[in-house]
């Protein structure tokens, strides 16, 4: 990737109309210059027809890893797209965290990596950090191989680079994939995260901002945790990561729908705020899902992919981070 790519800001200015929380949107480390539009289409020829989403392959350790790549419809228009790495459950695909997420109607590139068959019942593709892995896979590599591909082939944006998932993909992302990759990932926001321990201390490079969505009602990662399986409470971990931002010692809470209360830190290092949404009685799912994405109750009263969007579009990573 060429040096005006790699110094290209991104644009913000496509509006989505959000019915989200009311929380308000962060935006301490925006960076001013990226307000604007791009005025530069992209080069590099498209991999697939903008609009469509299709599946692709990438040697990273040793092995053939797959991941499908979702190109937006006017994708040939500027250079400096925004990347959102969207990581599946336990068991899950691409494909089908594509389906119930809706993260394919953002304003951006969005990627489902595919993870490698792990251990116990089934065939069940799994990621790094989780007892039931597969042994010796580093989906971390495998991530920083990806994001090499997609910046040296793609018209994006290095400093905005985003992770979200569901389940073991957002335990992964948030033990292991912000804590190492902190200066290539602007910002998280896991759902449902099971927070397996990694033995390792998560000591990122910058401050990672973050916002959780969990349901209070899940029982396959409960809100409350799990001593037997390691899994701390949820509550307890997001302030946890609100004290490693070096956020305010208290949240501010506010109920924004019948069913949901955002916990939001401020004050943190660097403008890198925390938050929580919490989903009474919801269950292991993806607020506003319209297909399966786990049992138990999902809430209708947000759309996961809006808040989160909001959240996380202003975020980048320091200039020059990395290459």
């Amino acid at each position: 990737m060429n040096s005006l790519q790699r110094m290209a800001t991104a644009a913000v200015g496509l509006a989505l109309c959000l019915t989200a929380t009311g929380a308000t949107t962060a935006t301490a480390t925006a960076d001013p210059a990226a307000r604007g539009t791009s005025k530069t289409a992209c080069r590099p020829p498209a991999p697939q027809q903008p609009g469509t989403s299709a599946s692709h392959t990438i040697s990273s350790g040793g092995r053939e890893r797959a991941y499908r790549l979702h190109l937006p419809a006017d994708y040939a228009k500027k250079r400096d797209w925004p990347v959102v790495l969207a990581y599946h459950g336990r068991g899950n695909t691409g494909a089908g965290t594509e389906e119930f997420s809706k993260l394919s109607t953002l304003p951006a590139v969005v990627v489902y990596p595919e993870g490698v068959i792990g251990t116990g019942d089934e065939d069940r593709q799994a990621w790094q950090g989780a007892p039931y892995a597969a042994a010796g896979v580093d989906d971390v590599r495998f991530t920083e191989d990806l994001l090499d591909r997609l910046e040296s082939t793609l018209c994006v944006d290095e400093r905005r680079v985003y992770a979200t998932g569901k389940s073991n993909g957002a335990g992964f992302i948030s033990t292991l994939l912000a804590c190492r990759l902190a200066d290539r990932i602007a910002a998280i926001a896991p759902v449902a995260a099971a927070l397996y321990p990694t033995g390792e201390p998560c000591e990122p490079s910058r401050p990672v901002p973050v916002i959780e969505f969990h349901g209070t009602g899940d029982v396959t990662i409960p809100y409350a945790g799990d001593a037997d399986r390691g899994l701390p409470a949820i509550q307890d971990w997001v302030a946890e990561w609100a004290t490693r931002n070096g956020c305010d010692s208290r949240a501010r809470d506010q109920v924004t729908e019948p069913d949901i209360t955002v916990s939001h830190w401020r004050g943190c290092d660097r403008g890198a705020e925390v938050r929580h949404v919490a989903v009474t009685d919801g269950g292991h799912t993806w607020p506003g899902a319209d297909s399966y994405s786990g049992g138990g109750y999902t809430t209708q009263t947000i759309e996961a992919h809006e808040v989160l969007w909001r959240f996380l579009r202003p975020f980048r990573t320091p200039a020059s981070s990395h290459h």
